[in-house]
């Protein structure tokens, strides 16, 4: 399935190629090369140690990476060999992360869960950094926001590490959710009609989470935002079966999105764009409005690729996507694309099902809700189900930070699987 899964990624290059009047060249068999490398030894160190994992991870995640990796080749060339770059180094990462969980597993993140949540906050106050001065590391304000640094060591290289803190914060919750799952569930104080655990049993997750959001909130990064507080509501609910929870999580959710509505200009635009994108067509509802002109030519089979215009969509390669997969694929290969992210997703909760320490169970599950909710959050955009949120569509998106992160989540997943079947 993962030779399959290149041999796509090929055979997609080399129909571009023919759309530009060319053929198979080096590049389709180099794109060949890179997927089998790549996801061949990711495979290859799931066999070495985490044999009994589920199969379905990789093959999942190579499919829709060569989908993904196709459609940023067929709008710009050179943030394709970019890309190879980044599945090679990302692959590389999580067969490290697979060798250094061969002796004591997932303990140590049980174990360190402070020193992670400390990791997080550093990561995430990191593009906060000054844009100039003498250190290598700069921060740097992109459409807004603030979430980016840019690494200046001869060549420049620009990172999100938000990306990856994300994934740290999921192990500090699903250790600490884990450890204190029977006091949170126990209601001795409340407020007004609602039920609450004693406060020094939820104030360090409590702390963790505001500041994490505010640093993020500060950064005026609202897409992972939306992103951190659904996994800490979430999680907090699969931990202790309490719906007050959620519904607690949802009006602290609506009072922050009428606030953020009110504070930010940015997100004013978004909004504007989003309910009439043609009352402001030439600025910010262009985007929007060129994907949905790009979705609705596609029909059922696509233009074909290399055949339509998904070039005229704005940051195409990375927000919008998806939009460009909808025009030269049709809705059949959209319909691909959501499957094949339904069935990751799918093989992710239940890794997390069949877990019966509880550690492992929160971890697998809130590792899949972030691959799942990141999904959902960038396609209900694309499509206008909701506001553009800005986030990256994991393993499609063009972008590095993106894609070490999600091989990690890949690693986890597969080492989560090995342990509770063994």
């Amino acid at each position: 399935m993962v030779l399959a899964a290149a041999a796509l990624a090929a055979f997609g290059v080399s129909l571009v190629n023919f759309a530009d009047g060319g053929g198979v060249d080096a590049q389709s068999a180099l794109t060949f090369l890179v997927f089998s490398l790549a996801f061949g030894a990711l495979l290859a160190g799931m066999r070495a140690w985490a044999p009994s994992a589920v199969p379905f991870l990789i093959p999942l995640a190579a499919t829709i990476s060569a989908v993904g990796f196709v459609t940023v080749y067929r709008l710009d060339r050179e943030l394709a060999d970019l890309q190879r770059w980044w599945l090679l180094l990302g692959s590389g990462l999580a067969v490290l992360a697979l060798y250094m969980m061969r002796s004591n597993g997932l303990d140590p993140l049980r174990r360190y869960r402070y020193l992670f949540l400390a990791a997080a906050v550093a990561l995430l106050l990191l593009p906060l950094l000054p844009v100039s001065g003498p250190l290598p590391l700069h921060g740097l304000e992109v459409n807004g926001s603030r979430l980016w640094v840019r690494f200046d060591v001869g060549v420049r290289i620009q990172f999100q590490p938000g990306e990856v803190a994300k994934l740290l914060l999921v192990v500090f919750l699903a250790s600490f959710l884990a450890e204190r799952q029977t006091a949170l569930t126990v209601s001795n104080r409340h407020l007004g009609p609602i039920r609450l655990p004693e406060p020094r049993q939820l104030s360090p997750v409590v702390v963790a989470w505001a500041a994490s959001f505010a640093v993020l909130i500060y950064q005026r990064d609202l897409g992972a935002s939306m992103l951190l507080f659904g996994v800490f509501i979430v999680m907090l609910y699969m931990a202790t079966n309490r719906f007050t929870y959620l519904t607690t999580g949802l009006l602290v959710f609506t009072g922050g999105v009428v606030l953020a509505y009110t504070r930010f200009a940015h997100v004013q635009r978004r909004v504007t764009a989003w309910l009439d994108p043609w009352s402001d067509y030439d600025d910010a509802g262009y985007q929007i409005a060129q994907g949905m002109f790009a979705m609705g030519s596609g029909s059922l089979s696509g233009s074909g690729l290399g055949l339509g215009r998904p070039d005229l969509i704005p940051a195409a390669a990375t927000d919008f996507v998806f939009a460009a997969v909808a025009e030269e694929m049709g809705l059949a290969g959209s319909i691909v694309v959501i499957a094949a992210y339904a069935l990751l997703v799918a093989t992710g909760f239940g890794i997390a099902l069949r877990s019966r320490d509880l550690f492992r169970k929160l971890l697998a599950a809130g590792l899949t809700f972030v691959l799942g909710l990141q999904t959902i959050l960038i396609l209900a955009g694309v499509v206008r189900i909701m506001p553009v949120t800005g986030i990256t569509l994991p393993f499609m998106s063009y972008g590095g930070s993106s894609l070490l992160a999600n091989f990690l989540l890949i690693a986890l997943l597969a080492r989560v699987s090995h342990e509770e079947r063994t």
